[in-house]
């Protein structure tokens, strides 16, 4: 009897093991359909965070040979020439015909364009205020309306494009963003996190100003900055986004040294 007994056990603890294990996978389903319910709630804007003071950001326009890059595949290209791999790119605001900067550019602290102060012109450049986003010689990075950018700061700036409209302003909403508008494209920008960090993101769909600027908003970006419109494209081999065609001016990214 006690030898049956202990079979009894045995059995029990065994069906005890089984349930237990099947208990925990179906945890872990459910676990993971909600970790797939929040990456779906954000489908439709790509976004990566930067920390300036563990990534190397640097601004990107023309090569060593003076030749514009004008694709994250050149850029790609030329640092691997030079022991460096491409981990993250953008464009970096908008340009001319010749693929020259729109308004101010400053790249390794020297003043490649001026800072454009018309008021009235045509695109979504001129629509105001428009900003500058700028990182300092000591790795902070700040975005500014063009008009307060205060000229103190010239002497402390590595890098700085400008751009416009200003998406978020002093913790609120451009105030000619409207929620119904019609007026949708793919877009890109860049914000400053709460923490200081730098939060880059483009749509994967065509979006409004307002849901562009609301996405900034909720994640708590007091100052956001619109780069460009429809000609937007972003390398983030990480999450599989390698966009490495493109035709623009100024290029944002993060290189590393190749091991």
């Amino acid at each position: 009897m006690k030898f049956g007994g202990f079979k009894y056990l045995s059995k029990m603890k065994k069906v005890l093991f089984t349930t237990i294990f099947l208990m925990t996978i179906l945890l872990s389903c459910n676990n993971t359909v909600k970790k797939e319910a929040i990456v779906i709630q954000n489908k439709k804007i790509l976004s990566y965070e930067v920390n300036l003071k563990r990534q190397h950001l640097k601004f990107y326009w023309k090569d060593t040979n003076n030749e514009i890059y004008k694709s994250f595949q050149n850029l790609k290209t030329s640092l691997n020439k030079h022991g460096k791999k491409l981990i993250f790119a953008v464009n970096g605001g908008m340009f001319n015909k010749d693929f020259s900067p729109q308004g101010l550019y400053i790249e390794n602290g020297k003043t490649v364009n001026k800072l454009d102060t018309l008021k009235n012109g045509y695109g979504n450049f001129y629509m105001q205020p428009n900003g500058v986003f700028y990182i300092t010689n000591t790795g902070n990075a700040f975005i500014s309306e063009s008009d307060n950018l205060p000229k103190h700061v010239y002497a402390n700036i590595k890098y700085a494009t400008q751009s416009g409209p200003m998406l978020m302003i002093n913790g609120k909403m451009h105030s000619k963003f409207r929620k119904g508008s019609k007026n949708v494209h793919i877009r890109n920008g860049v914000g400053v996190l709460p923490n200081g960090n730098l939060l880059f993101a483009m749509s994967k769909e065509k979006i409004n100003f307002y849901g562009f600027a609301n996405y900034f908003k909720e994640k708590g970006c007091k100052n956001a900055l619109y780069l460009d419109g429809f000609v937007s494209k972003t390398y983030l081999p990480f999450k599989n986004f390698t966009q490495l065609e493109g035709n623009f001016g100024v290029i944002i990214g993060i290189e590393e040294k190749i091991k």
